[in-house]
């Protein structure tokens, strides 16, 4: 009756890392920029923020429901949820970067494309999760427990997988415009990104 509990927590584990994906939408150091670009960030930081709680509010839910003892049917309910909630999230954020264009910067258009892409991608991966967790047998406490490490091995290879692309969109003087966001501060201050000089100028 022990198999569940190890398999989710393993899951937990991976999702921690999808989390750090969009984390990176927190931007580096602050510093000169220019006031198109900074408009552009704050647009993108700012409907960032409310996603990237909820990515770490369903991240909370998986991580909570490890560390009860807690029935397959409770484990497939807040997974499935959590995953949904994910998958809305990336959405979203496609959505925003692609609605406030392309940065001001060198292969500005290209990087803004790539990243919608990797979004969607990502969101995409993870509605898919939600199905996989959906279609698992919960009468079945070792049947279900080998279903949840096929899904856990599946958010790990996610987890891992291309942020390229959300890498390259903000590098140099996006980063920089991004760090200058107070709703990129905040999100940065979240303890899955330590040692991010926004997160230790969030307070001040």
């Amino acid at each position: 009756m022990e198999g569940t509990n190890p398999v989710n927590k393993k899951l937990a584990v991976a999702l921690s890392g999808g989390a750090v994906l969009v984390l990176a939408l927190s931007g580096c150091s602050s510093d000169d920029g220019n006031e198109k670009l900074d408009a552009w960030a704050k647009q993108v930081c700012d409907a960032v923020k409310p996603q990237a709680q909820k990515i770490e509010a369903a991240n909370a839910a998986i991580q909570k429901e490890t560390s009860d003892n807690s029935t397959p049917a409770a484990v497939q309910k807040t997974d499935a949820q959590a995953f949904q909630d994910m998958a809305d999230a990336y959405k979203a954020i496609g959505t925003a970067v692609n609605t406030a264009g392309a940065p001001n910067v060198d292969d500005g258009e290209t990087k803004k494309t790539n990243a919608v892409k990797e979004l969607n991608d990502i969101s995409t991966s993870y509605a898919g999760l939600k199905k996989q967790v959906d279609g698992l047998d919960i009468k079945n406490q070792a049947k279900f427990a080998d279903g949840l490490k096929g899904v856990a091995t599946q958010l790990d290879k996610l987890s891992q997988s291309g942020n390229d692309a959300l890498k390259a969109l903000e590098e140099g003087d996006v980063g920089k415009s991004m760090a200058k966001q107070e709703s990129c501060k905040s999100t940065s201050a979240s303890p899955g990104s330590p040692g991010s000089p926004a997160a230790s100028s969030a307070a001040g």
